[in-house]
């Protein structure tokens, strides 16, 4: 016998293929949705992640950037230190200079020769004095080129003054502090002392 299915047996598989076609639409759309958060997940966490880095990187950034500026000031006083450490030493070094050329001065001075006054600017000492004869300040300055600390000798002016019990003259002479050659002269002694 045969049988005849008179029912609507198109509309009944073209309802169960759009049954299907929206149940696959439905994962898709679901599969796209969960897609797009975990990416958007991913992506939010990496820029967290990055901002957390470039926050961590502005601390530290600040931090050296302290540390630079007190090693700069630390410089800065080293610098200074080391500049009056100079002063001091170059003080230290020409300490007994001052000494020993005032005496040299006595030494070299002749007899009736007699001096006003000695002024010291660096390395040239201005001496102004009193002579009863102008060949006295001859013999002095003929001294100071023999002296080991003090050369150069160049006069500068010599004035008769007259005086109650004759004639006197004001010379003004100035010398050079020779530092290099007394430090030549102690290297030599230094040298012969240990040799």
């Amino acid at each position: 016998m045969w049988h005849v299915n008179l029912l609507p047996h198109r509309e009944h598989k073209r309802q169960k293929y759009q049954r299907q076609y929206l149940i696959l639409l439905g994962l898709v759309a679901l599969l796209s949705v969960s897609l797009a958060c975990g990416v958007y997940e991913y992506l939010d966490s990496s820029l967290v992640k990055k901002k957390n880095r470039n926050v961590f990187m502005n601390e530290k950034i600040e931090l050296l950037n302290k540390q630079i500026a007190d090693i700069l000031q630390l410089k800065e006083q080293t610098n200074a230190l080391l500049e009056r450490k100079q002063v001091v030493e170059r003080l230290q070094s020409t300490r007994s200079e001052t000494v020993y050329i005032l005496d040299q001065l006595v030494r070299l001075m002749p007899e009736g020769l007699y001096l006003k006054s000695v002024k010291q600017e660096g390395q040239k000492i201005t001496i102004i004095g009193l002579t009863q004869s102008q060949a006295r300040v001859s013999a002095l300055m003929r001294n100071f080129e023999k002296a080991e600390k003090i050369g150069q000798p160049a006069l500068v002016e010599i004035k008769a003054i007259p005086n109650g019990n004759g004639r006197e003259s004001e010379f003004t002479l100035t010398v050079m502090i020779l530092r290099e050659k007394s430090q030549k002269t102690q290297n030599k002694l230094t040298d012969s002392k240990q040799g």
